[in-house]
């Protein structure tokens, strides 16, 4: 019997990242702690959203759907904890963030800091649309909006300071 499979050729090798011990627990418990004293004694720090930048960085790095969901899952939980949003918001819009970037870069190279800067400000508004689409199904409630001027601005800003925390945090990965 003959095989009708068809070789196509080698799969490109996207490297997966490893941390050093403790870096990526680091890396959450510090932006899970600014993000909750940064908007008390700074106005403009309402658009920041370190949580979900730090959710992207290793869903995109470490390139593992299962790996990615559970790190968005806990990060977004302990967001909803130390925030005034009820249980879970936080916790679903992460969890998809957490699938769907690993699952995206487990198939793009998305080192180019141009790839980090659009994904960026596409995973903010996706993240945003998860949580205000949440927000009205399961609690009915009818102030959040999809996309705003202020949300749009805020995904840049996020975008930005990706730019300078993606560089930092691949500093502390364990060399291949």
């Amino acid at each position: 019997m003959e095989s009708t499979d068809v070789y196509i050729g080698p799969e490109p090798h996207i490297e997966v990242h490893k941390y050093y011990g403790g870096v990526v627990a680091a890396a959450v418990v510090l932006a899970l702690v600014l993000q909750a004293f940064f908007p008390v004694h700074f106005r403009w720090a309402n658009y920041l959203e370190l949580p979900l930048l730090v959710t992207l960085y290793f869903a995109l790095s470490k390139r593992n759907p299962s790996s990615g969901l559970l790190l968005g899952m806990v990060i977004g939980l302990l967001q909803d904890s130390l925030s005034r949003t009820p249980l879970g918001l936080y916790g679903i819009a992460k969890t998809l963030v957490g699938y769907v970037g690993s699952s995206i870069g487990a198939r793009l190279d998305v080192e180019h800091p141009i790839a980090r800067f659009i994904l960026t400000i596409g995973f903010y508004l996706f993240h945003h649309a998860v949580f205000a689409l949440t927000s009205r199904l399961l609690l009915a409630q009818q102030g959040e909006t999809y996309i705003t001027l202020p949300i749009l601005i805020a995904s840049v800003v996020n975008a930005f300071i990706a730019m300078g925390l993606f560089p930092l945090l691949d500093k502390f990965r364990k060399p291949s």
